[in-house]
């Protein structure tokens, strides 16, 4: 059966004072993921254990992510992380600090068989 994309969300989180990459791209999934309600796993009987999640962080220093965490962040369905060059430091001189920016992409894939589907009023 074939896995097919069925959300895709976007977030950004930071870390203004402690130059924390992995709680920067734990907040930016937390904002990935209060933009998106799946109803569809009750309204369709899926299981969330079948989605495939696969989440993608955008930071300048990806090896500085911790990516068990990020993956815990997660509430459902088996989560695939990787950290990526992206993102923002954002250097203070003056206050000799580095604020973090980083952006996080969710994708979601459940195995459905296209044959199933069809729009309504569709012959």
């Amino acid at each position: 059966m074939a896995e097919k994309r069925i959300i895709l969300e976007m977030g950004t989180g930071n870390d203004l004072y402690g130059g924390d990459y992995t709680k920067a791209a734990c907040r930016a999934v937390h904002d990935a993921l209060h933009h998106s309600s799946i109803v569809l796993f009750r309204s369709l009987g899926y299981d969330h254990r079948d989605m495939r999640v696969q989440v993608t962080i955008g930071v300048q220093q990806p090896d500085k992510v911790d990516l068990a965490v990020v993956a815990a962040e997660l509430p459902r369905g088996r989560a695939e992380v990787t950290a990526v060059f992206g993102g923002l430091d954002v250097h203070d001189p003056e206050q000799q600090t580095t604020h973090v920016i980083a952006s996080a992409a969710i994708e979601a894939f459940l195995p459905i068989e296209a044959a199933d589907w069809r729009l309504s009023g569709a012959n």
